[in-house]
């Protein structure tokens, strides 16, 4: 049931023009480099190991420019659900990012699926940030926080 609501919620939201990345296959890239698309307060609460936060309203194409030089750098953009990734993962696409994929499900389903993440320390955690209750609701494992 929750994987039906996400599939119709991501083909209601999204045009798939950042090609989806599996959660397997993502979470076994060697060196592949993760950009954290949702606000600052989210990531701080807990992202994907090594996430680069870039933001979604405060993306800043110069600063990731300065980031990641290697436009052939393999990149999995993501967010909650895939939404505000597939937004960011665009501009990545027009600023000549070819290697880029959306993590299909965002954090919410990685934690679904057991993967860990990890807090502003960089610590294990079983905390993720739910967005709002509405969007919480796709998130099935861990302990959700609101603001």
């Amino acid at each position: 049931m929750g994987q039906n609501k996400l599939a119709r919620t991501l083909k209601k939201f999204n045009t798939e023009s950042v090609p989806y990345i599996s959660l397997k296959e993502a979470a076994h890239m060697d060196s592949v480099l993760y950009l954290d698309t949702r606000k600052k307060q989210e990531y701080d609460v807990s992202h994907l190991q090594n996430a680069i936060w870039v933001g979604y309203e405060m993306f800043d194409d110069h600063d990731l420019q300065a980031k990641i030089p290697d436009k052939n750098t393999e990149i999995v953009v993501y967010c909650s659900i895939g939404v505000r990734s597939e937004d960011i993962g665009e501009k990545l696409l027009k600023l000549g990012y070819p290697n880029v994929k959306n993590l299909y499900g965002g954090i919410f389903e990685w934690k679904n699926k057991g993967y860990p993440v990890y807090d502003d320390q960089g610590k294990e955690t079983e905390k993720v940030h739910a967005f709002d209750e509405h969007w919480g609701k796709l998130l099935k494992a861990g302990k959700k926080v609101y603001d």
